[in-house]
């Protein structure tokens, strides 16, 4: 499909605003309006007194036009940004007859405009009507973000000024799922990389110990993810644990967790080294408890095997499980899901996420048809169930994100009885702590004074990391250069 512009060059917030509607590729052409076949058009022109904005929209041979005048002195950037979608959306919408849940808000983050709102001192039913004229958003998922923010908030405020959060990569999995998107390696392709990994790995941990004291930073958080941190075996995760432990105080942490992950990498052994190291919160994440759907996505083990990986982390004193779960995978259905959905409630996690199906270029799934719809399937009737249930029966929403190609424009929710809520989760989306990432692929997070944002992205690839590992260690100078020795 062709997306043109005239008089503006919006092409993130454009693209963003298709993507709602139509999946695939797109040609992109500027100063120009007419074409033929499927196409998404905008123009802005610039009169004496009004600004005026146009959209056409062609699809499958029919047309949707929209249009509006605005006072120059309205006529900002940022508003006919927003205008010039919302004309798009309403045509789009008109042509397909799809009407997406969260409307125009096409960010990463929507839960924040609702908190922006409530910390003004909005009422519920002003954030309400606020969003939903601005953006369309149902009711169904302001009540989301509402419920989200509500629990949010309070826990936000319980960060101080001066504490971090710790993230520790190890980016390799026993198989590659077929709807991962992540930087993550098989150990069939990646096993002679591991020990050079580990060893450069816990080279970084040391350097950031060394930033961490010079800067005084107090450790708030920790987070060991992937991948899967539990591919690797019990004495490099014991190795990578205590050089952490030997490097940084971790002494006062609020919260240690680490992804436990896939059932056919959980043992006994590495279990007890990761509770003997003084991590609280782990994850055994089922994505589904149908075998047929685990055998589809390319996962070798069974549902069972979840269960006992579960249940030995139970019998070691593990107090705080999270499960996630994936609606939308290929080959299930509403009433698998929702068996799946009753299964894990009955196994009793403190926390249970349910993300929604994302097929991006990097996953096997990906498709190359330019211009279909998204497929219309039963993926919202599978997160509404878990946003029904789950709260009924004392799992509440904590945090909440989304992602580009989305099945359904849909969201990825985590759950938790109260108490129990991730404390990372909620920071690493709100964006208001730094957080040192160590690793394959990880991201340090710079929250400067000004409240700007400046990150230091690690190599993606093991060889990478490990060849160049030196010319990568100086980017953490930038550390000092926005803070200075304390």
């Amino acid at each position: 499909m062709k997306i043109l512009f005239k008089g503006h060059d919006f092409k993130y917030e454009t693209e963003a605003t298709v993507k709602l509607f139509i999946s695939g590729r797109f040609e992109f052409l500027f100063d120009e309006t007419d074409a033929d076949g499927d196409f998404v058009s905008s123009q802005i022109r610039k009169g004496k007194k009004y600004t005026y904005l146009f959209a056409v929209c062609s699809l499958n041979g029919k047309y949707a036009r929209k249009s509006l005048k605005i006072a120059n002195e309205d006529a900002d950037e940022k508003n006919c940004e927003h205008e010039i979608c919302r004309l798009i959306y309403l045509c789009l919408g008109k042509l397909t007859g799809i009407n997406p849940p969260w409307g125009l808000l096409t960010g990463i983050r929507p839960v924040r405009k609702m908190t922006e709102l409530i910390e003004k001192g909005y009422d519920k039913a002003d954030c309400f009507n606020l969003l939903k004229t601005r953006y369309m958003t149902s009711e169904r998922r302001l009540e989301l973000a509402y419920k989200t923010a509500e629990n949010q908030i309070p826990l936000l405020k319980t960060a101080d000024s001066d504490s971090i959060s710790i993230y520790i990569s190890i980016p390799f999995c026993p198989t590659r799922c077929s709807y991962c998107s992540f930087v993550s390696h098989s150990l069939d392709s990646a096993r002679k990389l591991i020990p050079d990994y580990i060893r450069c790995l816990c080279r970084e941990i040391e350097i950031l110990g060394r930033i961490v004291r010079d800067m005084n930073f107090k450790i708030d958080t920790v987070y060991f993810g992937g991948g899967t941190p539990t591919s690797i075996d019990a004495v490099q995760l014991d190795t990578l644990m205590k050089t952490l432990a030997e490097n940084i105080d971790i002494s006062k942490v609020r919260e240690y967790n680490v992804e436990a992950g896939r059932a056919d990498t959980i043992t006994y052994d590495k279990l007890s080294v990761i509770k003997k190291n003084g991590a609280g919160r782990i994850s055994v994440n089922p994505q589904t408890l149908n075998d047929k759907v685990l055998e589809n996505i390319g996962r070798m083990h069974t549902a069972q095997d979840t269960v006992n990986a579960y249940k030995m982390a139970r019998e070691l004193g593990f107090d705080n499980i999270n499960m996630d779960l994936i609606a939308g995978l290929p080959g299930d259905t509403y009433e698998s899901f929702a068996d799946t959905l009753d299964r894990v409630m009955e196994l009793d996690p403190e926390s249970i996420t349910v993300h929604t199906l994302t097929i991006k270029r990097s996953a096997s799934l990906y498709g190359e048809d330019n211009s279909r719809l998204f497929a219309q399937s039963m993926t919202a009737d599978m997160v509404n169930r878990s946003m029904d249930i789950l709260p009924e029966n004392g799992w509440h929403p904590y945090y909440l994100y989304r992602q580009k190609n989305t099945l359904e424009n849909l969201e990825n929710i985590g759950f938790a009885k109260k108490g129990a809520e991730s404390l990372y989760n909620i920071f690493i989306m709100d964006e208001t702590q730094i957080i040192l990432g160590a690793g394959c692929a990880a991201s340090t997070k710079l929250i400067e004074p000004n409240g700007k944002i400046t990150r230091i992205h690690n190599y993606k690839f093991p060889y990478e990391y490990i060849n160049r590992f030196d010319e990568l260690m100086k980017k953490k100078e930038l550390i000092y250069k926005i803070y200075g020795e304390k």
